[in-house]
């Protein structure tokens, strides 16, 4: 069974989200960030923080939630990671409280990167080689 469920999650990776998974995805981080926002985790290194969710994404089969989460300024966001992965369990039943869902997805934090890959692209494109090349 392993390996066929192996082979789906490989044969879907080049697939867009479904409509079903962006709805779900989108009610769990709107809770997940009202839970932040209200401070209901009582931990030292998240309570020194303003967490944000900019994304989740759920696998096709909504067992699995991946969250993006990135503290304000960026600073501490690996320890910030692994602080929300100890306490992953007890977001999962605070999830299910506010969210309406048969099964309530398994949670896994990633520090979210697309803040900085975009920076990285407007520097590229204000860099004088690429200016010249456009104005061209």
């Amino acid at each position: 069974m392993g390996v066929a469920k192996e082979e789906m999650t490989n044969r879907d990776k080049g697939k867009p989200p479904s409509q079903r998974q962006l709805k779900v995805g989108e009610m769990i981080r709107h809770a997940l960030a009202d839970i932040f926002f209200r401070g209901e985790i009582v931990d030292e290194v998240l309570s020194r923080h303003s967490i944000t969710v900019p994304e989740v994404r759920m696998s096709p089969d909504l067992k699995l939630a991946t969250v993006y989460v990135l503290p304000l300024g960026g600073g501490e966001a690996d320890e910030a990671v692994a602080h929300l992965e100890k306490h992953k369990r007890y977001l999962r039943g605070l999830l299910a409280k506010r969210v309406s869902m048969k099964f309530m997805p398994e949670l896994r934090f990633r520090v979210d990167t697309s803040f900085e890959k975009s920076a990285r692209i407007d520097e590229l494109l204000a860099s004088p080689k690429v200016a010249r090349d456009l104005d061209g």
